[in-house]
């Protein structure tokens, strides 16, 4: 069964949603929203748009993007082929966060995929999201959308996010910001590699929403982990997500030890933990998150913009449990604290 949103519907303002598709067939950029995070729109067969995509975000040309589709999109017109297993996971997770990767068609810009021969492929159930690849090209064109931010930084999920990495004046990279209200899902689409199922089956190329239990058991097979020919996919570098705060997790059995000797050598501590800590622990200010998976992550990239702006020397992270539900919150976290690995440490031994 396709994921539904519990959430009221957000309002569709038909000039606006009008405004940004012109806007993306004259080649222009537009902020758009998706059911995931804010996606930096632009044509994804214009090779001017795509090139204009990485400028704006300083995202390496070797790094592919996804392209969206609406919901009656003819994939075959985007893929060289459709495999069966392709098929089962349309019907059974289309709209929704679920980019399948895929042979690229021959006419599909390769500057989309980073110049290899897949494409990734993704129909977004946010319905400002489905109004916008109506609207645009009557419906029969595909939008490349990485997240609207800075390569690297925090994915945003509010228009004014979007805002705060690209500016809303004239100068601003972005044509035009186009406002859906907070994402509901809040982390990044799940990513299944299906270009080479004949020789390698499905494999996982980044945790989602939709975890690989679900997908393994719509295709009869469980996921497998990605080899060094897999292709390269959005969302999967090392460092990714990442405040300009560094940030560390620490599990809960030390965080109150943690937490009081950094405060004893003057260090302010943001935290982002359970609301058991909230004003028992030594941190200089707490965000309290939610108890349980869906609603941690809709919270997750929020939390981290706040905290990146309290003025905080670390952003110290409660870790969460290794249990398949918390796979995809849990890979934001680690690509978020790669770049700070050794600081908590150094901190503490200095």
């Amino acid at each position: 069964m396709n994921d539904k949103s519990t959430s009221p519907a957000p309002h569709i303002d038909a000039a606006a949603v009008m405004h940004a598709a012109r806007k993306l067939e004259q080649g222009g950029l537009v902020a758009f929203p998706t059911e995931t995070v804010y996606g930096l729109g632009g044509d994804a067969e214009n090779p001017a748009a795509i090139a204009a995509i990485y400028a704006a975000k300083g995202r390496p040309a070797n790094h592919p993007v996804i392209v969206h589709v609406s919901p009656e999109a003819d994939i075959g017109y985007w893929a060289a082929s459709v495999p069966v297993e392709a098929r089962r996971l349309i019907a059974s997770f289309w709209p929704g966060p679920l980019t399948l990767i895929l042979k690229r068609a021959a006419h599909i810009p390769d500057a989309v995929a980073g110049g290899q021969d897949s494409v990734g492929l993704r129909c977004p159930s946010h319905p400002v999201a489905q109004a916008l690849l109506r609207e645009f090209r009557g419906g029969k064109g595909g939008i490349a959308g990485p997240s609207a931010n800075k390569f690297g930084h925090v994915s945003p999920t509010t228009a004014d996010h979007v805002r705060e990495e690209f500016g809303s004046d004239a100068d601003s990279l972005v044509d035009y910001v186009l406002d859906g209200g907070q994402s509901e899902v809040g982390i990044e689409s799940t990513i299944v590699d299906l270009s080479r199922v004949e020789t390698h089956g499905p494999v996982l190329l980044r945790p989602g929403q939709i975890s690989a239990d679900r997908i393994a058991a719509v295709l009869g097979v469980p996921l497998a982990t990605p080899d060094v020919t897999a292709p390269r996919a959005s969302g999967t570098l090392d460092a990714h997500y990442a405040p300009h705060t560094p940030v560390v997790q620490v599990e809960p059995g030390r965080l109150q030890d943690v937490l009081a000797r950094l405060a004893a050598i003057g260090k302010k501590v943001a935290l982002i933990g359970g609301g058991q800590h909230e004003g028992k622990v030594s941190a200089t200010v707490v965000r309290v998150m939610p108890a349980s998976v869906d609603a941690y992550a809709h919270d997750l990239y929020a939390a981290l913009r706040d905290m990146d702006h309290t003025g905080a020397d670390l952003i110290v992270v409660e870790s969460l449990p290794a249990t398949p539900a918390w796979q995809g919150v849990n890979d934001r976290l680690r690509r978020a604290a790669f770049d700070s690995q050794g600081v908590l440490e150094r901190l503490l031994n200095a």
